[in-house]
């Protein structure tokens, strides 16, 4: 029983621990851009997960920039630049569209298209299936198709 309160114990020692981040926003209006920028950028050590969800240190160093850079007056585009700066386009979900990026906006579309050509010009070269029967084959046949086939 003494092992079962020790494990309860450090579970909510664990929990205490846990910090919650709080921004004073000055309106909803901030509070909803500052959402909607920590969900378009993404974690540089979670990699798949964007800064509003993760967990990790550089996450919440980020949110925290994030917040004071736009209690500062900075628009979301320059929020954006300041930390595509810092940490590359990496931190971007949907990267912008210049010369580096345009196979990532256009190759699946690229793709797409030369596949469905290829495809087409595969289906348009073979030949229809023709088969040829005899007038014996096709007497049999007309007799199996009545349904008076003699066995």
């Amino acid at each position: 029983m003494r092992a079962f309160w020790l494990v309860l114990a450090l579970m909510w020692a664990g929990m205490a621990q846990a910090a919650i981040e709080t921004y004073g926003f000055d309106n909803d209006a901030q509070r909803a851009r500052f959402a909607a920028l920590t969900r378009e950028l993404r974690c540089p050590k979670c990699q798949n997960q964007d800064l509003a969800d993760s967990n990790a240190p550089i996450a919440a160093d980020l949110r925290r920039e994030i917040h004071r850079l736009m209690v500062e007056g900075n628009s979301d585009e320059q929020v954006i630049t300041y930390l595509v700066d810092r940490y590359g386009e990496f931190v971007r979900y949907r990267p912008a569209f210049e010369a580096r990026t345009w196979l990532l906006w256009l190759g699946p579309g690229v793709f797409l298209l030369v596949g469905g050509v290829i495809g087409y010009r595969l289906l348009r070269r073979r030949s229809p299936l023709t088969v040829t029967l005899t007038d014996a084959e096709q007497a049999r046949l007309a007799h199996v198709l009545k349904g008076t086939e003699d066995d």
